[in-house]
């Protein structure tokens, strides 16, 4: 028996820019703006206790300085989350699921479904406020989940772990 390892050559390649990746839901978007909300909120609120409650006079003399840099950081953190958002697709396919994401550092992950160990789908109070889920889905050797697809609508998220469910069970 001998050995051979012929090279493949780039255009031979299938092309990952041809798979019609698929947008999370829009309904995703609202719980990512209320979460930043709720994080400005609480920097305002911490700062605004400290104006009240800090007497030392560097702080108060500094005090709207530091407030318009929690403020900006907030702002620009708002409107990259939401520039972000856009980014967020994926697809699932005969045999593995890709998710891309990112608007500074973009990464595309794609999991074959022959090394999913197990898929789990989560629903926080705020996703079933939404009729969202999140699909975990873990291969061998990782102590947490290997691709984590959040903002999926309920019941689209419930026939894509089916799907995976029956495929890793070999009952294609």
């Amino acid at each position: 028996m001998s050995f051979t390892n012929s090279q493949i050559f780039n255009d031979a390649l299938p092309k990952l820019e041809d798979v019609k990746l698929k947008s999370i839901s829009k309904r995703y978007l609202k719980i990512i703006i209320l979460n930043k909300l709720a994080m400005c909120a609480a920097f305002s609120g911490v700062l605004i206790a400290g104006k009240l409650f800090i007497e030392r006079e560097a702080f108060q003399d500094n005090f709207w300085f530091i407030f318009s840099i929690v403020m900006t950081f907030c702002f620009v953190n708002f409107v990259i989350a939401i520039l972000a958002f856009k980014k967020r697709k994926y697809a699932v396919r005969d045999h593995d699921v890709i998710y891309a994401s990112g608007l500074i550092v973009n990464s595309i992950t794609t999991v074959p479904i022959s090394r999913i160990q197990h898929i789990e789908e989560s629903r926080s109070w705020l996703a079933r406020q939404f009729n969202l889920a999140t699909l975990n889905l873990y291969t061998a050797g990782e102590s947490g989940s290997d691709l984590s697809i959040k903002g999926l609508p309920h019941e689209e998220a419930k026939q894509i772990n089916d799907y995976i469910s029956v495929r890793i069970n070999g009952n294609q």
